[in-house]
């Protein structure tokens, strides 16, 4: 299936069914009075999260979602039947923005979650809702209210624990595949992956997600490569796995580069929680491995493990700091949460 995270779409919502100016009329009733019904209300565009969805691949084939409109009031007091509502079934973690593309509609975070993106239009009172002791025989109705049409984005920003960061060929792919189900492309040329992937994730008996975004270069804040189009993906996670090419020219120059892009980036990405670790270590000797290891830590002004998703040294020893990150990173959260009240358990 392919990966798409933004779609366009154009909805539209019913309009609702006009009133019924509509009188009694039976043999041997003399005054039957009024009897107009009122119009059916209008189908409302909604949007849902549901389980089983991380892409948004069904809003390529189909853009355009109009409701239905309500169906006029009738004789003998008959109200029209009401629109049919429409429901857009989105994965969790996808922003409902605005045509343009800036304003936020709504943020769906929770599986189950409904907003409604465009309302019915009300129906139209029938003559019989004008009847009063000064107007036995009205000759007045509405007409239903129109719908509303607007223009939508859908961006999909995958909700993962850990996100992967690094420039191309730093052995993301290999260490999802080496540590979960997942079975991403791998392969000795930049570029391999073409959109993120996700692999679930165990370690002493605790499963988290990863999500592998496609390489990041100098100047993707910018548009270049791909990393730009993917970045919004790590806005949710927990933490950051930055992993640097331990066969690398330049390793720290490397280390600075990805880092600069997140600075660039802005939002929350420069100061999240983040893992820095020297990967492919087992074609380094002893003698490169400390010195690289003493490099990256001056440049990071941080601790860094190693390992090697090819033979698998230091891999659980990561995946425990992960998992120890994730719980000190969600704890943070829920306490920060909890003092502004803006935490709901």
């Amino acid at each position: 299936m392919k990966f798409l995270d933004l779609a366009k779409v154009y909805i539209r919502s019913g309009a609702g069914g006009n009133g019924c100016i509509s009188f009694r009329r039976e043999k041997y009733i003399e005054y039957g009075g009024p009897d107009g019904g009122d119009g059916g209300k209008g189908g409302s565009v909604l949007v849902e999260t549901v389980d089983g969805l991380n892409t948004l691949i069904d809003f390529r084939y189909q853009q355009h979602f109009f409701a239905n409109n309500g169906q006029p009031g009738m004789g003998k007091q008959r109200t029209g039947k009401d629109g049919d509502d429409i429901v857009l079934r989105v994965p969790a973690g996808t922003e409902i923005l605005d045509e343009d593309q800036e304003t936020v509609i709504a943020d769906l975070t929770q599986l189950d979650e409904r907003v409604q993106l465009a309302r019915g239009g009300n129906g139209g009172f029938g003559n019989l809702h004008f009847k009063s002791s000064t107007n036995q025989a009205p000759r007045r109705s509405n007409p239903g209210q129109e719908g509303i049409e607007r223009t939508i984005w859908l961006r999909l920003k995958l909700i993962a624990d850990v996100g992967l960061l690094g420039l191309p060929n730093a052995g993301k792919s290999t260490f999802l595949a080496a540590t979960s189900n997942a079975r991403p492309k791998i392969a000795d040329y930049p570029f391999t992956t073409l959109h993120p992937n996700l692999g679930v994730v165990g370690v002493d008996g605790v499963e988290f997600v990863v999500a592998d975004i496609p390489g990041l270069i100098e100047g993707a804040h910018e548009g270049r490569g791909l990393g730009d189009l993917f970045l919004g993906h790590v806005e949710r996670c927990a933490m950051l796995l930055h992993l640097v090419d331990g066969t690398a020219e330049d390793a720290v120059e490397d280390y600075k580069t990805i880092i600069g892009e997140l600075e660039a980036y802005g939002g929350e990405l420069a100061v999240k929680p983040r893992l820095t670790v020297l990967n492919k270590v087992d074609a380094l000797d002893d003698e490169e491995r400390a010195e690289l290891v003493e490099a990256l830590q001056k440049a990071s002004g941080d601790k860094v493990m190693t390992m090697s998703g090819v033979s698998g040294e230091g891999v659980t020893q990561v995946l425990r700091a992960l998992r120890f990150g994730i719980d000190s990173s969600r704890l943070k959260n829920i306490e920060e949460s909890e003092e502004t009240g803006s935490w709901q358990p």
